[in-house]
């Protein structure tokens, strides 16, 4: 079975790779990493590296961030359906003010941002979250 942990997947995040599970049985990708196929639940899964695109499906804008990113705030989430099919959630590269409805539809690539700590956890390392880029 093939082992992707999170640091590994947010690793490669950082780097600008996109890594998911293949299923050996069904031959579905699965992003971020999960223990089982999400389409078939079968657990013999391939590491591969996914293309880094595709399709913003929906948006919104955060103007009230949880508990210890409020400084981040306001900032663009949206949920991306990957071209190796897997949907993704993480951060769209544009200012609130440059959203609209257009976005829907729109093509991105996808890499990773790093974000300083949670301010509620200052010992933990720096995170990396999915950023999307419009193409």
């Amino acid at each position: 079975m093939g082992k992707l942990t999170f640091k590994a997947y947010f690793d490669a995040l950082r780097e600008g790779k996109l890594l998911g599970l293949r299923c050996k049985a069904c031959g579905e990708v699965t992003c971020p990493p999960m223990s089982v196929c999400q389409e078939c639940g079968a657990d013999e899964l391939e590491v591969v590296e996914m293309k880094n695109s595709g399709v913003i499906k929906t948006f919104t804008v955060i103007h009230v961030a949880p508990a210890g990113l409020e400084d981040e705030a306001p900032y663009v989430v949206c949920e991306v359906e990957t071209d190796d099919g897997p949907w993704l959630v993480g951060r769209l590269d544009l200012k609130p003010e440059e959203v609209s409805l257009e976005l829907v539809g729109r093509k991105v690539t996808i890499t990773g941002q790093e974000l300083p700590p949670e301010r509620h956890y200052p010992d933990k390392e720096r995170r990396v979250v999915p950023l999307f880029k419009l193409a």
